[in-house]
């Protein structure tokens, strides 16, 4: 039986083009592009997404809104619906495997449009100065000093083959927050099989620790590649893996 919410209209072909963004936008919240309690992008960035004005925009979180399924609080709107279902085990966290060992590290993630640097074009079989999506991560303590740092470049096949991925282009503005926590389900789900190299090694005085993962398809294509910076002082790298069963 299809899933309905109270926001779920009778199907007709005449519904209020602000009906329609609500719709769609409850779509995105479904499959995890914006996930449970994550803030929303904000109207101007949401207007250019679909298409439409900010007032148009507005009426449909005012949809949402009623329907309980976006909340408003002094940090903007979020999605208050439960994240969907995995149906497979993650098996790798994004970015790079690893998870804050300090509980109270704040942690803050964006994304750009930009050309990645020459190492990370390179591994990706980008043309020079060509643009694709860059994820930028980083953990810090309450007052703020930096816990880690990642910067990751996706290919042009991740974008091409996961849909969830490309939909951020329209938001990469380096401002918006995007915590891709669920990248590595998304690829999977695309029905790509995930192979990734993970490179360890010191930096200056081994007070920090560097981590380079790069991952690619079961075609031998590069899907992205991930450069960690971790204070080796102030914090301990954590690798946490989940496995499907066997049979």
């Amino acid at each position: 039986m299809a899933r309905t919410t109270p926001l779920d209209p009778p199907q007709t072909d005449d519904r209020p083009r602000y009906w329609q963004v609500a719709s769609l936008l409850l779509d995105e919240l479904r499959d995890g592009t914006v996930p449970p309690g994550e803030r929303l992008p904000g109207e101007r960035h949401l207007a250019r997404h679909f298409g439409v004005s900010r007032e148009t925009v507005r009426q449909a979180l005012k949809v949402l809104r009623r329907s309980g399924l976006v909340a408003t609080d002094r940090r903007g709107s979020h999605a208050t619906l439960d994240g969907r279902p995995v149906e497979e085990p993650v098996s790798l966290h994004f970015p790079v495997g690893a998870r804050p060992a300090d509980p109270c590290a704040v942690d803050r993630a964006t994304v750009t449009w930009e050309a990645p640097s020459p190492e990370h074009a390179e591994a990706l079989g980008l043309a020079p100065h060509r643009p694709t999506l860059v994820h930028r991560y980083q953990s810090a303590t309450p007052d703020g000093r930096a816990l880690r740092t990642a910067v990751t470049s996706f290919s042009a096949v991740a974008l091409a083959e996961v849909a969830e991925l490309a939909r951020y282009r329209d938001r990469a503005d380096g401002a918006t927050p995007a915590q891709l926590r669920r990248a590595y389900d998304w690829m999977r789900k695309a029905g790509l099989t995930l192979h990734h190299r993970d490179a360890i090694t010191q930096v200056g005085d081994a007070a920090s620790v560097r981590v380079t993962r790069r991952v690619h398809d079961q075609y031998a294509r590069p899907l992205e590649i991930t450069d960690l910076l971790v204070n080796a002082g102030r914090d301990a790298l954590v690798y946490e893996f989940t496995l499907p069963a066997a049979g």
